[in-house]
């Protein structure tokens, strides 16, 4: 099999035994994956877990800087850790998810949609 569907393979359907949901280091351990597949976007996003935890990452420099640091950022998704696995595993769509007030968000609404994208694949 060619290393790029090596990759995809990996990317779209992880395999379980990495690491299960329901984590903060599954959480950065996808979010790497799929920004490693996705163009640079030039800006700070934060995931607040609320009580979880917080996820920020600084995509001004390349390659993105994913830490648990606390800071401001140009967008900020709030919901809880479940939600957030949900979304990533494709359980629910991230605009449902807002539609229906899982999901809040502070910050550039543009980005958001930017970075919905992303959250989908």
């Amino acid at each position: 099999m060619p290393q790029e569907q090596v990759i995809l393979q990996l990317f779209f359907h992880p395999p379980p035994v990495i690491m299960t949901g329901m984590s903060l280091e599954y959480v950065i351990q996808h979010i790497q994956n799929k920004l490693a597949l996705t163009p640079p976007f030039n800006a700070t996003v934060k995931f607040d877990f609320q009580n979880d935890g917080v996820v920020f990452i600084d995509a001004t420099q390349n390659p993105p800087d994913i830490s648990q640091n606390d800071r401001d950022a140009d967008v900020t998704f709030i919901c809880p850790l479940a939600v957030f696995n949900k979304i990533l595993e494709g359980q629910l769509d991230p605009t449902m998810a807002y539609m229906t007030s899982q999901l809040k968000i502070k910050g550039s609404m543009g980005l958001a949609m930017k970075l919905n994208a992303m959250l989908e694949v």
